[in-house]
């Protein structure tokens, strides 16, 4: 299979304006996370696709593969699909997030070998158990799934509520994503529906019109960069590991 990693890197964050070019230990966080992505096995080609020319200008810099998408998508997904339209030979499609500087090679393998048994697949996602601290906040995305390993809903509230004493584990949503190719086209192309307006999950949509996303689980956590806070916590990592 031919596997394409993404890495969407919009240049305009309410929380952390410029977030791509945010310095970590001395180098853009744009290239934190392109070095990560590039350390996997599965991926034929890894490549930055950005909105703006200062991310594409550093991408180039630093000798990234880096693709120029329109400022005017509404969801990570469209211009995921902008990508994807341009790239037939591609047969998955790996989306790491811009902002995932900690994100684990092993974690792109994972997703990638979700293919390779299942020709009827379509899209794969990934899961870990929630440390309790975070069940209440809304920012982190709660799974459930079946028996099967295939998501039943995604919720910022939790689920499941623990009515009656249980042991079942609380597993978080991690947003990495994979999908065939021709399925991120027409899935790029549905409209928007409810469920995913009420809880601004785009991943609903896939649900709520029928599709089914495998969830695998996971050890890996990591710290994505949303805000000036979670910047600090990024390099304060990078200074103990050294790195």
């Amino acid at each position: 299979m031919n596997i394409l990693c993404v890495i969407p890197a919009r240049y305009s964050s309410t929380r952390l304006p410029g977030k791509p070019l945010s310095l970590i230990a001395g180098k853009p966080m744009i290239e934190r996370v392109y070095e990560q992505a590039k350390k996997a096995k599965r991926p034929s080609k890894v490549l930055v696709a950005t909105d703006h020319e200062l991310v594409y200008q550093a991408v180039e810099g630093f000798g990234g593969q880096v693709m120029m998408t329109s400022a005017d998508h509404p969801t990570g997904t469209d211009r995921l699909a902008e990508v994807a339209a341009k790239h037939p030979e591609a047969d998955i499609i790996i989306n790491v997030q811009g902002d995932e500087p900690l994100i684990a090679p092993e974690v792109i393998d994972l997703l990638a070998g979700a293919f390779d048994d299942e020709p009827e697949l379509s899209m794969a996602t990934l899961m870990t158990e929630m440390d309790k601290n975070e069940y209440n906040l809304p920012s982190a995305v709660k799974v459930v799934t079946d028996l099967n390993g295939y998501a039943l809903y995604f919720s910022r509230s939790l689920v499941p509520f623990p009515r009656n004493t249980s042991q079942l584990p609380v597993y978080k949503h991690i947003g990495i994503y994979a999908y065939r190719r021709e399925f991120l086209l027409n899935y790029a192309a549905l409209k928007p529906t409810l469920l995913e307006q009420t809880e601004s999950l785009e991943q609903l949509r896939a649900l709520e019109h029928g599709y089914k996303i495998k969830v695998l689980k996971t050890d890996f956590t990591s710290i994505g960069v949303d805000t000036p806070e979670d910047l600090d916590k990024v390099n304060e990592y990078f200074r103990r590991q050294k790195l």
